[in-house]
């Protein structure tokens, strides 16, 4: 018999299905975003259905969300720039505004042909950032698109690459870290060029006569945050297999940068 447990489950089912109904997804890019500043490199197309950025020698480009989020799940499929990308950068994340902003961030750093593109990630909370982690990716991301994902709650944020966790940084405000959950933020994205720094610390610059770089994003989805119990250890081996295999930087091991000691966050 199973009279709790499947109680629990069902209880479950129901709890997600109705986060399920407030959920956004497949919607149209004219009804849900505006394309910013780029002078036309930015470019909403295919009926609404596919949006693409992107950067030439006079400019990159770049789109924002009509609607600000506080907390939920953010999903984006996105195909990054094929060929020799060096110096380019493709940012995808969430931000409110002002000096004490948070901001939630993926950033796509360019390569040469045939090397891996490098995921910079970073969390900022009432202005602070320094926070970066970084990865490479187990897939050719220029070759289809792909979905990456921020899980946004009270208690946690995750970073996913098609469902996959690749980094979790958890609500330690009783550890004294600030946390970002009292501001809500629009989704932007854009592309422009950081030979200064993008690629091996600014070694490959831009190669422009493969201008214009182009990445292209479908699929927007937005489900809202409801109160969900969920065993999250269901994807922590999945997590420990992505930060042991693909991890090259992390800010909680650089022991150069924090000589008299390691944030407070890296010691929980």
């Amino acid at each position: 018999m199973c009279i709790s447990s499947c109680s629990r489950r069902r209880g479950l089912v129901i709890i997600l299905l109705l986060h399920l109904t407030a959920a956004v997804y497949g919607s149209n890019y004219f009804e849900n975003f505006d394309i910013t500043w780029g002078g036309g490199r930015g470019k909403i197309i295919n009926n609404g259905e596919l949006l693409t950025l992107s950067l030439d020698t006079t400019s990159g480009s770049g789109f924002q969300s009509k609607k600000e989020y506080l907390f939920g799940k953010i999903d984006m499929q996105l195909k990054l720039v094929p060929g020799n990308s060096a110096g380019t950068v493709t940012a995808y994340y969430l931000s409110s505004q002002g000096a004490n902003h948070d901001e939630i961030d993926f950033e796509f750093l360019g390569n040469l042909s045939g090397e891996p593109y490098t995921i910079h990630t970073n969390v900022y909370s009432q202005g602070k950032g320094d926070r970066e982690q970084q990865f490479r990716l187990w897939f050719d991301p220029t070759a289809d698109f792909h979905t990456y994902s921020i899980l946004w709650t009270p208690q946690t944020i995750v970073f996913s690459v098609d469902n996959v966790p690749i980094r979790e940084f958890k609500n330690l405000e009783r550890k004294g870290v600030a946390f970002p959950k009292g501001q809500a933020m629009r989704l932007y994205s854009s592309i422009w060029n950081a030979d200064e720094w993008a690629t091996r610390g600014g070694l490959i610059k831009t190669d422009w006569s493969r201008a214009p770089f182009t990445a292209a994003y479908r699929n927007f989805g937005y489900r809202a945050w409801m109160p969900l119990h969920l065993d999250s250890s269901i994807n922590q081996a999945k997590l420990r297999w992505v930060q042991r295999n693909f991890m090259i930087y992390n800010y909680c091991s650089d022991a150069k940068r924090f000589p008299a000691g390691f944030p407070p966050e890296c010691r929980a």
